[in-house]
This record gives structure tokens, sequence and C-alpha cells, in this order.
């Protein structure tokens, strides 16, 4: 069960893998932001602040990040969400984190995690803002690395 490229086009990254678990439960830890800092694999998402407990579109919460040593915070806002299927957020400075969810059997799921920096601002589309800064590349790594975290959760279709 190894982490796996997806080509999703230009101005995404994406990763899948398959989790040992219902859709439902992999769904439930991914779509409650106060639990994000429990499997990423960035290093840079901290605990949430504020942050309801079930997400609907529209919905924001806000995360403690940390990124080069330097704390920050942000409000994220929830783009998309099909219970089972998807969640997506907009991060403030324009790029998007989407989570998918596929049932391969009751009790296997594939997951695929995005950054997607399309249509983020004339400028940074234009100068190629994340791939000259290296985000895209680090946000790859990123997600190979949550991907795995979020597997190695599940045990047996258990939350771990």
């Amino acid at each position: 069960m190894t982490v796996s490229m997806v080509d999703n086009g230009p101005g995404q990254v994406s990763r899948s893998v398959e989790v040992d678990a219902p859709v439902a439960e992999v769904f439930a830890v991914v779509a409650d932001p106060r639990r994000h800092h429990e499997f990423d694999g960035s290093g840079t998402v901290g605990a949430n602040i504020d942050a309801p407990a079930n997400l609907v579109a529209g919905a924001r919460f806000s995360t403690k990040m940390r990124m080069f040593g330097v704390p920050y915070r942000i409000t994220s806002t929830v783009t998309a969400l099909n219970p089972d299927r998807l969640v997506e957020w907009r991060h403030p400075f324009g790029h998007h984190w989407r989570f998918e969810f596929e049932e391969i059997s009751p009790t296997r799921t594939r997951v695929t995690e995005t950054f997607d920096f399309r249509d983020t601002g004339v400028l940074k589309d234009r100068i190629g803002y994340y791939e000259r800064t290296g985000f895209a590349k680090r946000n790859a790594t990123g997600i190979e690395a949550t991907l795995r975290r979020l597997r190695d959760r599940f045990s047996g279709g258990r939350v771990s």
C-alpha cells in the first residue's frame, strides 16, 4: 500500500493511498479540522484554535501553523463538502486543499489528497509562484507523508 502519484493536470499536486478502513471512518477523521494535526505529514499544522464539529460548505476554521520555524495562524473556508466523498477548503492565500474518498470495498478506501494552486490570482499564476518558491514540490512531499500517516492510523478498519 504505497502512496501513488495522481495526474490531475497543471496547477495541482495529487497523491493517493489505500486505507484499510470503511470510507465513513476515514472521512470522519479528515473532515474534522480539529484532528488535522494528528495526521499532518508536512510538520506545519498545529492544533485548531476554532473549528466547528461538523463542517458544511462556507464554514471557517482557524489553525495554528508553523513554517520555517515561524508560528502563525490561518483561517480557511470550506469550499466543498460531499459526505464520504469529498472535503475541500480554501487557504487565505488562494490555493485549495482537497481530499477525495473512494470506497474500494466495505473495509477499504482510496484517499486522494490534492494541493490545487490553479486560479490563485493573476500575479501568482503569471509568475509561477508555487513552482518558483518550491511550495509545489514541498507540498507533494508533505502530501505523501500525510497520506502515509493517515493510512497508518487505521488498523483493521479501526482508528488507532
